[in-house]
């Protein structure tokens, strides 16, 4: 990939403090602007070693209050005034990439602003009332929380409103978060999928598959409950791959043909794709790159039909779709699958259709 440096650039994140999907989106446009700063609100260096190959990390006066990489839930409120103190006249593109509050950077007039939308604010839209009912943990000293939530919910929705207006152009990870944008923003986007490393995955190795596979973090959303209830029942193996803080709760409802194996490196995470069947995808999700990565190792996919899934998964030929989320409708297509046969080149080039390079050129094509 060639690197652009004729123009300044800058590049915006919520909050730098994980590693995960938008992390790969920010590691891959930094490989095509080596020098852009990366602006952020928080950043815990222990939890994102990986942001050290950036020029610089800049952070918001967020950074100096005390707890706050811990308890950073408790000033999303906040957000709004940490983006908007932030002053990017020097540079010719900004680029944002946000799930929250990035986008409501202000810039001038001439200053490109794309804002790569993971999706509209959940908690203030699409999961607001899911989000409510199940708080994260750090609320559970607040047993008015909604109630005190209220006007800083009311708040954030106009600001939310407002900020989305401020990028130049919106970019949407996948159809499901377009339709989002649409209907919460009233504005049009682009789509450009977050890049796959599909590469590394990729193996030609032979091996005898023998269970299903789950890769996820542990937490209500995900709906490991439904896929734990559908394998009870069946009693084929399933091997959950990932932690959160349901894993207590969802082990003891899992009879003995499910394993859960924790936290894994990236080499035992491809040995778990070569050894699996099926790649079982109970959760709606904006994107999904773990259908991705599992096709890229010859893996099928069975998804809930909903979300990033219909953009991943082609029906019948690289995996198969359950319609209703819940455990019975995942049962019949599990045995719907077992009379089924997938072509391992179908799944390597749907794969490669998400690639990292798929990406970055597609990015400056839009630039």
């Amino acid at each position: 990939m060639k690197k652009q440096s004729k123009k300044r650039v800058v590049i915006i994140y919520d909050r730098v403090n994980k590693w995960g999907g938008a992390e790969r989106v920010l590691l891959a446009l930094h490989e095509i602007f080596p020098d852009a700063p990366l602006y952020t609100s928080v950043y815990d260096k222990k939890k994102a070693k990986w942001a050290k190959v950036f020029p610089k990390v800049v952070t918001s006066f967020l950074q100096k209050v005390p707890f706050i990489k811990l308890t950073h839930e408790l000033f999303g409120w906040l957000m709004p005034l940490a983006f908007e103190s932030f002053n990017f006249d020097e540079y010719d593109v900004v680029m944002s990439v946000t799930s929250e509050a990035a986008k409501g950077i202000k810039t001038g007039p001439k200053t490109l602003h794309l804002c790569y939308c993971l999706t509209p604010t959940r908690y203030l839209w699409s999961s607001h009332d899911s989000y409510f009912k199940n708080p994260p943990p750090v609320f559970k000293f607040f047993p008015f929380f909604w109630t005190i939530s209220r006007p800083f919910v009311f708040f954030l929705r106009k600001w939310d409103l407002v900020a989305s207006k401020r990028p130049d152009v919106l970019i949407a990870i996948s159809g499901e978060v377009q339709k989002r944008i649409k209907k919460y923003y009233r504005r049009d986007s682009e789509i450009i999928f977050p890049p796959v490393n599909t590469s590394l995955l990729y193996s030609n190795e032979v091996v005898e598959r023998k269970y299903f596979l789950i890769v996820s973090r542990l937490v209500g959303y995900k709906r490991v409950d439904l896929a734990i209830e559908a394998f009870n029942k069946l009693g084929y193996p399933l091997i959950i791959v990932g932690t959160g803080r349901d894993e207590r709760q969802l082990k003891r409802k899992a009879k003995n043909n499910i394993k859960f194996v924790g936290e894994v490196s990236e080499k035992e995470l491809v040995q778990y794709y070569s050894g699996a069947k099926a790649f079982i995808m109970p959760q709606e999700e904006d994107f999904g790159i773990v259908a991705i990565e599992a096709q890229s190792m010859g893996v099928p996919v069975i998804a809930y039909k909903k979300g990033g899934a219909i953009d991943t998964v082609i029906p019948d030929k690289t995996g198969i779709f359950f319609d209703e989320q819940n455990s019975e409708s995942l049962t019949k297509a599990v045995k719907r699958f077992e009379k089924m046969e997938f072509l391992v080149d179908n799944l390597h080039t749907n794969a490669k259709r998400f690639s990292k390079r798929n990406f970055q050129e597609r990015f400056l094509r839009l630039i």
